[in-house]
C-alpha cells in the first residue's frame, strides 16, 4: 500500500473506534485493528488513548505475533483477540472487541439472542463463548476463534463482543445491528414475548440490507455526527 493508503487506514481505525464510542458500544475499553492486505501486520490502537479523543497517532502497528513495530506503542492487552483472528480466517481484514451494553445482557441472562428486527437478519443467532475471561493469551483466543467459526460475530460470556469483518465499514455495520437488534428484542420483551423473524425473513432481509449501499449509510450517518 502506499503511504498515503497506510494513513487512510489508519484514519479508518480512528473514525471506527470514535464512532463506536459515541453509540456506547465501547467506553474506556475495547480495541478495533486492521490487517495491512497482502501482509502479517496489523494496524490496532494503543492501549493508553482515551477512546474519545484518539488521533492517528494513536494507531500503531504490529505483527501477527504481537511484536510491536513501532518504538513507542503499547497495544491492548487483549491484542491476542485480533492476531488470532487474522490468523485463522484468510476473509477477515478488521476485527472490533466491543462492550455493548444491550448485547451483553443477553450473554448473563438465559434468554438467547435472536433476529427480531430486519437488521438483526444479517446476524442471524450468535454464538456465546462461556468464558468471561479476558482474551490476553493465545490459547484462550483460539478459543474464541472456533467458537465464531465462519460466523462474523461472537458474544462473550459477561463481558463483551468480537465483531469481525472484509473491512472497517463491515465490523463498524453488524456493531450497529447487533446492538440495536438486542436493544429491541430487549424492549419487546418487557411488553411480552419478542417474536423472531421467519427463516425466510431473515434470508431475504439478509440478502437486501447486507448490500454496500447500505453498509455504507449506516457508516456515512454515524461519521457525520463525529464532525
Amino acid at each position: 500500500m502506499q503511504k498515503v493508503e497506510l494513513q487512510q487506514l489508519k484514519q479508518n481505525i480512528v473514525h471506527t473506534i470514535r464512532m463506536l464510542e459515541r453509540a456506547e458500544h465501547i467506553d474506556f475499553n475495547g480495541h478495533v485493528s486492521a490487517r495491512l492486505p497482502g501482509t502479517s501486520r496489523i494496524f490496532i490502537n494503543e492501549r493508553r488513548a482515551s477512546r474519545s479523543a484518539l488521533t492517528i497517532k494513536d494507531i500503531i502497528e504490529i505483527d501477527i505475533e504481537g511484536n510491536v513495530l513501532d518504538e513507542d506503542g503499547q497495544p491492548p492487552n487483549e491484542y491476542p483477540l485480533h492476531t488470532e483472528m487474522y490468523r485463522n480466517r484468510e476473509d477477515v481484514n478488521a476485527v472490533a472487541h466491543t462492550h455493548p451494553k444491550w448485547s451483553t445482557l443477553f450473554t448473563i441472562s438465559k434468554v438467547p439472542l435472536r433476529p427480531v428486527i430486519i437488521q438483526g437478519a444479517v446476524i442471524g443467532d450468535v454464538a456465546i463463548f462461556p468464558k468471561a475471561n479476558s482474551i490476553s493469551n493465545q490459547e484462550i483466543a483460539t478459543e474464541l476463534v472456533k467458537a465464531m467459526g465462519e460466523d462474523f460475530v461472537v458474544l462473550m460470556k459477561a463481558h463483551g463482543a468480537a465483531i469481525v469483518g472484509h473491512n472497517l465499514t463491515e465490523v463498524f455495520a453488524r456493531s450497529v445491528f447487533l446492538e440495536e437488534n438486542a436493544y429491541r428484542q430487549y424492549m419487546a420483551g418487557q411488553i411480552g414475548y419478542a417474536h423472531s423473524l421467519e427463516e425466510d425473513e431473515i434470508q431475504q432481509m439478509k440478502e437486501f440490507i447486507w448490500q454496500p449501499k447500505n453498509i455504507q449509510k449506516v457508516w456515512d450517518n454515524h461519521l457525520s455526527k463525529l464532525k
